[in-house]
């Protein structure tokens, strides 16, 4: 593994292990908890709740029908968070979000402005379908996704705490919808594909979501363990060489970066093949899912293997292919497996 390190100067193993083992017990619940009401898409609820574990947000991309609002549902209910839910469409405005200042009038007719609060004063939001709204509510959702407090009337209020956007969008609809900007999509610590299930779980699909009663989750933890929990992976070392690993990885997906590629300048298939890169805030992302699958899977580190298996979710929006990689055919996906395939090289 080589020589351990950590962000966290009073590292205490005995503690971190102590911790580590009572937050096992309550993540195995929640995948248990969840498993009653998503029924396969393992990969998918691993993901997204990975996004939510490590404190950040998630962009889940799929066809409809496949459940991404039930999951989010879901994880809000099971992790026991304030949820609200917005329905992106074209004519949503800022304040349908952040909410809007009203005028009040006393008994004494003295008059004052009180702000009422929008549905993003909650622990998790729901942006569903979040490419139909237009840029400037979409622009809305920046400074609390970033800063975590949103400023109406010139005022800044904080947002509850913990705080995440799990946002929902349909790949294959474009009319009427408005592409999420690149600074948008960068907020995003994940962007979770959401693909069809597997045989045996759609016909589980099919026999139990149409029986006489559904099932439904319950709350396992509430915010405050959640919290806990999102600290302690923070707190979680990590050895040098897969720090080397991220910012391998993270590097060799920029173009232009041959002469410090050890090239000589030669033009490389990053060259070739990528427009522009993922940003330093990409290895932020890596490193902390990285600590977080680990602790999924019941491990105290993470390892080479957390970062080749988070490095499509993480890296996948944050990267452009250039006009002649589209031209051969190359999706995001395929020149993210190439760069995975030469870490091990």
């Amino acid at each position: 593994m080589g020589v351990m390190t950590t962000t966290d100067a009073t590292f205490d193993e005995k503690a971190i292990i102590a911790q580590a083992e009572q937050a096992l017990d309550h993540i195995s619940a929640i995948r248990r908890e969840v498993a009653t009401v998503i029924f396969g898409q393992e990969s998918v609820v691993e993901q997204t709740l990975l996004a939510v574990l490590s404190g950040g947000h998630a962009l889940l991309v799929g066809l409809p029908g496949l459940a991404k609002t039930k999951l989010v549902n879901t994880l809000g209910t099971v992790l026991g968070l304030d949820a609200n839910r917005v329905q992106f469409t074209p004519d949503l405005m800022p304040s349908d979000i952040l909410g809007s200042e009203v005028m009040d009038q006393d008994e004494d007719g003295r008059r004052s402005f009180r702000f009422l609060k929008g549905p993003i004063f909650a622990q998790l939001l729901m942006a569903d379908e979040i490419n139909r709204a237009s840029p400037r509510t979409q622009s809305a959702l920046l400074q609390a996704m970033q800063e975590y407090h949103v400023t109406v009337a010139g005022r800044p209020y904080d947002l509850p705490k913990p705080f995440h956007v799990l946002a929902t969008q349909n790949p294959l609809e474009q009319e009427g919808t408005y592409p999420l900007p690149e600074a948008q999509l960068d907020r995003f610590l994940m962007q979770v594909d959401v693909g069809y299930p597997d045989l045996a779980a759609e016909r589980r699909i099919i026999l139990e979501t149409t029986a006489g009663q559904e099932a439904h989750a319950h709350a396992v933890i509430d915010a405050t363990r959640l919290m806990e929990i999102q600290t302690l992976i923070r707190r979680m070392p990590v050895s040098e060489s897969v720090v080397d690993a991220i910012l391998a990885l993270v590097r060799s997906a920029r173009p232009n970066q041959g002469a410090n590629q050890g090239t000589g300048g030669a033009e490389t298939d990053t060259d070739r093949h990528i427009a522009w890169g993922p940003g330093p805030r990409a290895g932020q992302a890596l490193m902390l899912t990285a600590r977080a699958r680990a602790l999924y899977d019941g491990r105290l580190a993470p390892s080479i293997d957390d970062v080749k298996a988070l490095a499509e979710p993480v890296l996948q929006h944050r990267m452009a292919l250039t006009f002649a990689a589209r031209a051969d055919g190359l999706s995001v996906r395929d020149v993210i497996s190439g760069l995975v395939a030469r870490m091990g090289a």
